[in-house]
C-alpha cells in the first residue's frame, strides 16, 4: 500500500513527485511508457509564458505566472538551462491594435511584471527581422526559455534520489475504488494507494472517468512543428507570437535554448490519441504563417519535425483537485499551454493538497539539488584537459554536430533513472539532436548503451517498446 500513486511521468507528474518527496511517505510513479518525459513533455515549444494570455482568475492564469516566478530558482536547483529571454506578441494590421490592447491589460490583472506596448519603431529595434507590416508589439520581459527534456528529466531524477519509486512500461488498465484507497491494474500487475494523482495527460480523462460519475473529456490538440539548423538560431533573439486566437497562440517563432530556431505549432483537434505524425499540409502551413510575422526565415534550413498533442479539456482550463465524489483522488487533467511554465507551480499545490489530506510530516533527508550531466565544454581549457587525463572518455567525440563525449553518453546511461534507449539518451545528452540526426553517430551510441545495459544491440530500443533497431 502505497501513500500515493502518480500516474504518468510527464512534467507536471514529476514536479508533483519532486515536491511530495519532501515529505515522509510512500510514493510511487507508474508510467506507461519506457522512459519520463515521453509525452506532451517531450513535443512542446520549450516556452516560459509570462502569462498575460489566460483569463483572469482562472487556474491557468495562476498556475502560469506563480510557474514562471519559479522557474529561476529552480534551473539553479536542479541544473538544467533557462533564459529569460523575453518575448514579443506582434501586430501587423491596425485594426487588431485594441486586441492588443485588451492583452496587455490581461497580463496587468494576471500580475504579469513589466508589460509594456511597443511603438513600431520600438520593436524593429528590438528585433530586425520582424514583419515590415507591424504596427505595434506587446514585450514582456518575463517571457523565456527551458529545455522541456532537462526540466522533466531533472524533476523525476531529483525525485528518485529522495525515495520516490518509479515503474515503467507500466500502463494502467484499471482503477477501482476500494473502502480505504484505490486498487490500479496494469498490465504488469496491482498497485494499492491511500490517495492517486492522475497525470496522465492526453489519457487523464480516462483515468478519472474510471472512479468519477462527473465525466472529464480530453481533446487531442495536435501542433507541428520545424526545428531548424543553428545556423538560424540568431534569426530572432526573443520569442515572436502572433496575436492569440480561438486555439491558443498561433504559430510562433523562437530561438531554442541550445541555439536552434523552432517554428510552429499547429493547432488541430484530433480523436486519435497516438495522432503524432506530421503532414505536409501542417508543415507547409507553419511557414506560411510565421512568414507574416517574422521575414526571410531560411526553411531551408530546416533539420526535422515534429508533432506533439496537447491535454485540452472542454472547460478550457486545467483540472487540478480532488475529485468530489472519488475521495483520495487528485486530477492534474487538461494541462495544455501553458502547461510546462505551469509544471513548477502545478507540483506544489498539489503537494500541499495531498500533504493536508494525509496530514504528511516533512522529510529530515531531503535534498533539492541535483546536478545534471557534465558538459566538457563549459569547462576551463585546463580544468578539461585535467579531466580527460583522467577520464578519457570525455575526450573521445560521438556526436560530431553537438560536440557530445563518451563520457556524457556514459553518464546518461548510468544516472538515477537512467537512460534505455537511443531516445533516452538523445534527449539526456543531445546526441543525435543535430544536424545529421544521428547520420553518424547512431552505431556508437548504440555500442556504447548496449555496453553499458549489458545487452546485444539487437535489443535495444529507439523509444521502446517494438521500436527495435536490429534484427538479430
Amino acid at each position: 500500500m502505497y501513500d500515493i500513486v502518480i500516474i504518468g511521468a510527464g512534467v507536471s507528474g514529476c514536479a508533483a513527485a519532486r515536491e511530495l518527496s519532501r515529505y515522509q511517505a510512500d510514493i510511487c510513479v507508474l508510467e506507461k511508457e519506457e522512459d519520463v518525459c515521453c509525452g506532451t513533455s517531450k513535443a512542446n515549444s520549450g516556452i516560459v509564458h509570462a502569462g498575460y494570455d489566460a483569463k483572469p482568475g482562472t487556474l491557468k492564469a495562476k498556475m502560469n505566472l506563480l510557474g514562471n516566478e519559479r522557474m529561476g530558482l529552480l534551473s539553479k536547483e536542479l541544473d538544467f538551462p533557462f533564459v529569460r529571454k523575453g518575448s514579443l506578441v506582434v501586430c501587423t494590421a491596425k485594426e487588431e491594435l485594441l486586441r492588443l490592447q485588451e492583452l496587455y491589460e490581461r497580463g496587468v490583472k494576471n500580475g504579469v511584471k513589466g508589460l509594456q506596448i511597443l511603438s513600431r519603431e520600438e520593436t524593429l529595434e528590438m528585433e530586425p527581422n520582424i514583419s515590415a507590416d507591424v504596427q505595434s508589439a506587446l514585450f514582456a520581459p518575463t517571457g523565456g526559455i527551458v529545455c522541456p527534456f532537462s526540466m522533466n528529466i531533472a524533476l523525476a531524477e531529483n525525485a528518485a534520489v529522495n525515495g520516490v519509486e518509479f515503474h515503467f512500461n507500466t500502463e494502467v488498465r484499471d482503477i477501482q475504488r476500494l473502502e480505504k484507497g484505490f486498487r490500479i491494474e496494469t498490465e504488469t500487475g496491482s498497485y494499492y494507494a491511500k490517495c492517486v494523482i492522475n497525470a496522465a495527460g492526453i489519457y487523464a480523462d480516462k483515468l478519472h472517468n474510471m472512479v468519477s460519475g462527473r465525466k472529464l473529456s480530453i481533446i487531442p490538440r495536435k501542433g507541428e512543428y520545424c526545428l531548424l539548423d543553428k545556423n538560424a538560431g540568431k534569426h530572432v533573439s526573443r520569442t515572436i507570437f502572433a496575436l492569440p486566437g480561438a486555439y491558443g497562440k498561433g504559430v510562433l517563432v523562437t530561438p531554442t535554448i541550445h541555439g536552434n530556431l523552432l517554428v510552429g505549432p499547429t493547432s488541430v483537434d484530433i480523436e486519435n490519441k497516438e495522432g503524432v505524425d506530421t503532414t505536409k499540409e501542417g508543415l507547409q502551413e507553419i511557414a506560411a504563417k510565421a512568414g507574416k510575422n517574422v521575414e526571410n526565415l531560411p526553411m531551408r534550413e530546416v533539420i526535422t519535425s515534429f508533432s506533439g498533442l496537447r491535454a485540452h479539456e472542454e472547460s478550457g482550463d486545467f483540472v487540478i483537485g480532488e475529485a468530489e465524489d472519488a475521495p483520495g483522488f487528485f486530477d492534474c487533467a487538461g494541462i495544455e499551454s501553458p502547461g510546462l511554465t505551469s509544471a513548477p507551480a502545478v507540483g506544489v499545490l498539489l503537494a500541499e493538497l495531498l500533504q493536508k489530506k494525509l496530514n504528511l510530516e516533512e522529510s529530515t533527508s531531503y535534498n533539492g539539488s541535483r546536478k545534471g550531466i557534465l558538459d566538457p565544454r563549459t569547462l576551463p581549457i585546463k580544468e578539461r584537459n585535467k579531466l580527460i587525463a583522467g577520464n578519457p572518455a570525455y575526450g573521445r567525440i560521438i556526436c560530431r554536430c553537438e560536440s557530445i563525449t563518451e563520457g556524457e553518453i556514459i553518464d546518461a546511461a548510468r544516472r538515477p533513472l537512467g537512460a534505455c534507449s537511443i531516445d533516452g539518451i538523445k534527449r539526456r545528452t543531445r546526441a543525435g539532436m543535430g544536424r545529421c540526426q544521428s547520420g553518424f553517430c547512431l552505431p556508437k551510441v548504440m555500442e556504447i548503451l548496449a555496453r553499458e545495459l549489458q545487452v546485444s544491440q539487437t535489443e535495444l530500443t529507439k523509444c521502446g517498446g517494438n521500436s527495435k533497431l536490429l534484427k538479430p
